[in-house]
């Protein structure tokens, strides 16, 4: 396939993170420049899992040393207890979630199965399943599995190859009034790019109003605000160690109106209530510390008080500054070639930088993107392959690709480590 080029190649982009700010983000996390194991190295692997905040390990030892359960008479639960209710709130905050439920399950993935399978058994019987190749298997296998465990037709909703979108226009041709259930990403982990998520449901639901929608927002979180409420989805799923968080649980929101349908839950619970078991409170204690530091972030953009304001304006300019990494990437500057201006690089999905967030995946004639990750990482470059296998294959099969090289970064990179990157790339494919 040949480089898609945009409209927006040409504009400039600028950071609104200067020297000093960006200096206090990378202060604030975990192993900004250097490996534990492997020493000094250059991390463009935030798609795998983000940097981690340090405010999130010392909170998240803190709380789980405490060995005392919610609902318990003593001080220690009831301390617990005001942790989890706290993170909840700040989850829900994270979200913009006006009304609806918040829960944690396993992993994005389980909740995104959990979520597709209540929804494909509450829906009235027959009709079809909606999903679409740039989805994350979590959607596009369960989606498979529960149209055929319900006896419903699974419908793929085509996209367009050369960019890597798929369109409200690409779900209206697919959408019928008996569709049932239809499954959204936000943005494409292996593309980095993002699809019009407010368009696409409205599209849907233009033609199938009772459809249940669940979106797949976990690519999406690190590199923007989210506003649920916006949306018109039913459901929205994100998980935290792509959101400087460490490696815990997933967490969902439903509306009002999925929140109730039949579910797995304890008889006598409340039929809005989808946690299993006892929550994790060091792991809502992460989320607090999570939306603080986002909090602190946008507090630098905006003289508001008001938290989503602040939430609003630290994705936005992390956004942004994303923006000018990318563009060094793919267009470089007066001291390097960016990947669109090397020869032999193919650059995977649109070149538009507005409809990009955090991921650029390529490949190099001549080169297994395998041995190249290997060989970057030889320079001390941390980047990864996606292949055509279980997780990746079904985007990377419609663009006629067995492999490419995933390079993800996250709003603590900066330009002299993209410059880096392109001047070792370019290093290691002229031997």
């Amino acid at each position: 396939m040949k480089n898609v080029h945009s409209k927006t190649n040409e504009e400039l982009y600028t950071s609104p993170l200067n020297a000093d700010l960006l200096e206090q983000v990378r202060s604030q996390f975990h192993y900004v420049d250097h490996c534990p194991y492997a020493g000094k190295r250059v991390y463009f692997e935030s798609a795998g899992g983000s940097l981690t905040l340090k405010s999130v390990i010392k909170r998240t030892a803190e709380i789980g040393a405490v060995p005392d359960n919610e609902h318990r008479n003593n001080a220690a639960s009831k301390a617990m207890s005001t942790t989890v209710e706290e993170g909840l709130d700040n989850l829900r905050m994270l979200f913009g979630a006006k009304s609806g439920v918040v829960f944690g399950g396993e992993t994005g993935t389980e909740c995104l199965f959990r979520l597709v399978r209540s929804a494909a058994i509450a829906a009235a019987a027959g009709g079809s399943i909606l999903s679409s190749p740039v989805e994350h298997p979590s959607t596009y296998s369960a989606t498979q599995l529960w149209a055929e465990n319900t006896s419903r037709e699974w419908i793929e909703v085509p996209f367009d190859t050369q960019t890597g979108v798929v369109s409200a226009q690409d779900y209206a041709s697919c959408v019928r009034p008996d569709t049932r259930v239809a499954t959204v990403i936000h943005t494409n982990p292996v593309t980095g790019v993002v699809m019009d998520v407010k368009s696409i449901i409205e599209a849907i639901r233009a033609t199938a109003p009772e459809c249940f929608v669940i979106v797949d927002g976990i690519q999406h979180a690190p590199h923007g605000y989210l506003d649920v409420e916006d949306y018109n989805a039913d459901a929205y799923v994100i998980s935290l160690y792509k959101v400087y968080s460490k490696f815990n649980n997933g967490y969902a929101w439903l509306s009002d109106r999925m929140s109730h349908i039949p579910h797995d839950r304890l008889i006598g619970k409340p039929d809005n209530v989808w946690e299993l078991g006892s929550r994790d409170p060091s792991a809502l204690a992460a989320i607090t510390e999570v939306v603080k530091y986002l909090s602190w972030l946008g507090k630098q953009f905006t003289q508001s008080t008001n938290t989503r304001d602040q939430l609003r304006a630290a994705g936005k300019a992390m956004l942004q500054h994303e923006h000018v990494l990318i563009s060094t990437l793919l267009h470089g500057n007066k001291k390097h070639k960016g990947l669109l201006n090397i020869e032999g690089v193919t650059v995977v999905g649109t070149t538009d930088i507005n409809q990009r967030e955090g991921v650029v995946s390529f490949g190099v004639e001549g080169w297994d993107a395998v041995n190249l990750v290997s060989a970057l990482d030889k320079y001390g470059i941390r980047i990864h392959a996606r292949s055509n296998d279980l997780y990746s294959g079904n985007i990377l099969r419609p663009l006629g690709l067995e492999s490419v090289a995933r390079f993800s970064m996250a709003h603590y990179n900066t330009e002299e480590e993209v410059e880096f990157f392109l001047a070792q790339l370019l290093e290691i494919i002229k031997k």
